[in-house]
């Protein structure tokens, strides 16, 4: 079975395990502190796919 990237944005919970196991807790506080950018258009906090995608690419460098 082959695995992909989500495509979209993801919720809190689903960002964190996105992100290698993170706690929801980080992420909020790496949304607080600007490093990942949500969508909070809707109800729920959104994250795209492409910001976390670009987080990790910048923590590589």
């Amino acid at each position: 079975m082959k695995t992909t990237a989500p495509i979209g944005a993801l919720k809190i919970k689903d960002a964190a395990k996105y992100l290698g196991g993170l706690s929801t807790i980080t992420v909020h506080r790496l949304i607080r502190r600007g490093f990942i950018k949500p969508n909070r258009a809707l109800r729920h906090i959104l994250i795209p796919v492409s910001e976390l995608d670009k987080f990790l690419a910048e923590g590589q460098n």
